[in-house]
């Protein structure tokens, strides 16, 4: 009776005392890395209740589907009226898009004009100036 309490034992992880060997067995098939393995799983769970882990699709799918929504939201853009801020920010922009073409159309034409013209225009003004 003696040796079959012994085997009994051994089935649930002790060692003999005779077992020279010092690793403690496997405790209810759990691999030998339990700490570890045990984290992960708990970090797996915490993460999942969490919401953390979403599914995850395929690359192609998340961009086609990104596309797809972009494509609504200008569509959905397109359809609505501008507000009155945006109509109002068109207006400043067409002015500066205005003043900045008249300011090109300025320097052509100043670089057209011969130097001495130019000279003379100056002295012009720094004499009314000085009046």
């Amino acid at each position: 009776m003696e040796g079959s309490a012994v085997k009994k034992k051994l089935g649930y992880g002790l060692l003999k005392k005779g077992d020279s060997s010092s690793e403690q067995k496997k405790l209810n098939g759990s691999s030998t890395e339990a700490p570890s393995y045990h984290n992960l799983h708990r970090e797996l769970l915490l993460s999942h209740k969490r919401g953390l882990l979403l599914e995850e699709k395929p690359e192609l799918k998340r961009v086609l589907e990104q596309r797809r929504l972009e494509l609504h939201k200008e569509a959905e853009m397109a359809q609505r009226q501008p507000s009155d801020l945006e109509m109002e920010l068109r207006k400043r922009q067409q002015k500066l898009q205005e003043y900045e073409q008249e300011e090109i159309r300025q320097r052509e034409s100043q670089q057209k004009i011969p130097e001495f013209v130019r000279v003379k225009d100056n002295l012009r003004r720094t004499q009314t100036f000085e009046q």
